[in-house]
């Protein structure tokens, strides 16, 4: 079973959401990590870029694999993370460190409260 920090809010296409006032930090869940399998490429959007709960902001790509990327929340992109420019890998090594996406500055902070808990993701990853 995947690791699932209890600090951070899911969303139901496995990106997690750690909120810091109304700045947002997202990534991919561990276990959409393992099921992508080694990751080679990440494309994010540029900072500036505007972003909306539930719509594609990016996509991962692996051997395996390509998949878009689904932003939890709405705002725009105050930063992104530059190492998965070099260093793909850390989305699969370390997905809730160094493989973190981008920082988002929230139109709502209170979007996130729509998002799962642990226990809420830990129950949709369970299901057959």
């Amino acid at each position: 079973m995947s690791n699932i920090p209890a600090d951070l809010r899911y969303s139901e296409e496995h990106e997690w959401l750690r909120l810091e006032g109304d700045i947002g930090t997202i990534g991919v869940t561990a276990h959409a990590a393992e099921r992508m399998g080694d990751v080679v490429f990440v494309e994010l959007p540029e900072t500036g870029a505007r972003v909306s709960m539930g719509e594609t902001f990016g996509v991962l790509e692996s051997p395996k694999a390509m998949a878009d990327l689904y932003s939890p929340v709405t705002g725009e992109v105050v930063e992104t993370n530059p190492a998965l420019e070099e260093h793909p890998e850390f989305v699969s090594e370390d997905p809730y460190g160094t493989g973190w996406m981008v920082r988002v500055k929230l139109d709502n902070p209170g979007e996130a409260g729509k998002l799962k808990d642990a226990a809420g993701y830990t129950a949709l990853i369970a299901e057959p």
